[in-house]
Parts: structure tokens; sequence; C-alpha cells
């Protein structure tokens, strides 16, 4: 059994190597990793494409990196901090950045009203941006408990998405990673994790975490849409997915495979995939071959590029 530290460190690089392994894909067609990649452990799977260089991790790592940084420079949740981190990376054009958040990051509104000025206008704020950056504050608050850790990822969704689903589905998200660093099953968990969300969203949450649930039944707008296969890019359905991905396989690899080749958002998917994946099974079950390649820019700061060992020194900070 992987000892916590391994799981913390799992959690921060695995959700980082499942968003670099994920993103030459996106938006591609379902299958199209296992069609290029068909035997796992044959190598080459880094292999960078789609503005993407091998191994460079997107803004899903890089933001997580900056909500990772400032809890560690500051030990405690300094969400006007955050904020202004996030501001400096998005003025600095990164490659890839949600139309939802650059909407909020790039405006002149402060940090407590800007998320939720631009869902007064927009309504539309349910996408997954809040979610896919969640690994490293979900190590950092996790020994603070259920209630602290959903309440903390609620706040940080906040900053960027009006929509309380999004909310909700970072809050889930930092307490199943919760209960697999303290060696619990986050599959298992979900019913009592369910209790604790918020009740407006109770219902649809229960549906793509469930069992029986397939990510084929994903829809873009909730419970009473027709199904459409790809719609991962809202909230629920990507952390539907990511479940999915760890319930239906019995490793990381196979885990982070499955998950890219759902298609469609494949970078965010595998990213949260990786994150839960990488808490259940630990460092150690991360490919080393998937982990070489990896490397994570931050525009905006000096040009600094992360590698996996600042990953993992980060990461043993936030766990304490």
């Amino acid at each position: 059994m992987p000892r916590p530290e391994e799981r913390a460190v799992g959690t921060v690089l695995g959700s980082a190597v499942g968003d670099a392994l994920g993103a030459p894909f996106e938006f591609g067609p379902e299958g199209a990793f296992s069609a290029r990649f068909p035997v796992a452990g044959q190598g080459g799977e880094m292999c960078g494409g789609g503005g993407w260089d091998p191994g460079e991790a997107t803004d899903d790592t890089q933001m997580a990196v900056l909500v990772g940084e400032s809890l560690t420079d500051h030990d405690t949740l300094e969400l006007p901090d955050i904020f202004s981190r996030f501001r400096r990376w998005a003025a600095a054009d990164p490659k890839d950045i949600g139309l939802q958040t650059e909407a909020v990051l790039t405006g002149e509104d402060p940090w407590d009203l800007a998320a939720a000025l631009h869902f007064q206008v927009s309504q539309r704020a349910a996408g997954n941006g809040a979610l896919m950056r969640a690994a490293t504050s979900a190590v950092y608050f996790a020994r603070q408990g259920r209630d602290a850790t959903m309440e903390a990822g609620r706040r940080i969704a906040a900053l960027t998405h009006g929509d309380r689903a999004a909310w909700e589905g970072t809050a889930i998200f930092h307490e199943l990673i919760r209960v697999a660093l303290d060696g619990g099953d986050p599959v298992t968990a979900v019913p009592d994790v369910l209790a604790a969300v918020h009740p407006d969203h109770r219902a649809r949450y229960a549906v793509v975490l469930a069992d029986a649930w397939h990510p084929d039944q994903a829809t873009a707008g909730g419970l009473g849409v027709p199904p459409r296969k790809h719609s991962n890019g809202a909230v629920w359905p990507c952390l539907g997915s990511a479940l999915w991905a760890v319930r239906s396989t019995g490793s990381y690899e196979d885990a982070v495979r499955a998950a890219v080749d759902l298609g469609g958002d494949t970078d965010t998917v595998a990213a949260v995939t990786g994150g839960l994946a990488g808490a259940l099974y630990g460092v150690d079950g991360i490919p080393g071959r998937w982990v070489a390649a990896l490397h994570v820019p931050l525009p905006g700061f000096g040009g600094r590029v992360l590698r996996a060992a600042e990953l993992v020194g980060l990461a043993r900070r936030l766990a304490g």
C-alpha cells in the first residue's frame, strides 16, 4: 500500500502526466490513443502534437501549480493572491486558456466579483476549468477533513466560475482525493460524498458518479438532455468520466489510457483521472517513461519551466 506522501505526490504528478498525455488528442475522435498506441508499455505515448511539445503540460497543470504555490507560500488560502497569479498568467498569452476563464481573468472586475458578474451576463459557467486545476489544492486541504476540503474546493472554483455546479464538482474531487490519500476507496466513498453536496446539484452528480453510468451517456446540459458523445467539457460529465476510468480499470496507466481514449476534452479528463488514479495507486504507479518528458511552462513567471522533480517537491510541501 502506498504511503500517504507517495499518494500525495501521485496526485499532483499523476494529474500533470495525464494532462500532458491527453493534450495532443484534444477534441479528437474516440479511440484515437489506442489506435496509435495499441499495446500498453511500448513507449512513445508522450508524443506531442496539436501545438504541444512531447510531455508539455497545458493550462490545467499550469493553473494547478499557481494554486499550489500560493498555498505553500502563504500556508493558508489567500484567494486574492491566487486570483492575482491567475491574472498574471492569463496576461502572458498562454498557449491554451478556457473561454470562461479568460473572460473572467482579462476583465477589470475585482477578484471577489469577477466570476459572479460574468455569470450574471453569460449564465454559462459550468465548464471543467475549475476542476482541472484542483489536484494541488486537494492535497493541501485533505489534512483538514471533509467539510474544510470541500469548502476550499468551492471557494477556489468560484474565483473563475460563477455556476455552483463547478463549485460542487471541484468540492467532490477534493473529497475523493482526501479519501484516497487516507487509504480509502474513492469509488465506494461516493454515497457519503454526495450527502455533502449542495441539494440543488446532488441529483445531477449522483447520476454521473453512479456505478452504472458510462461516458457514452455524457451530456453537455446534464439531466434530461439527449446523450452526445464527447460532451465532457462540462464539469459533471468530466468528473463522471474520470471516476469511470478509475472504476473500470486496475492501474494508473490503464485508467489514463481509458480517459484519453474517450476523445473530446482529453487533456482535462485525463488530468482529473490522473489525479484520482495517482492518489489511489501512488507515485510508483505512474509509468516512468511518461514522467521523463513532463514539463510545465509558466507563462508570465520569468520563463519558468517546472520538471517532475519540482512537482514532486511541490506535492510534498502541500502534504505538509
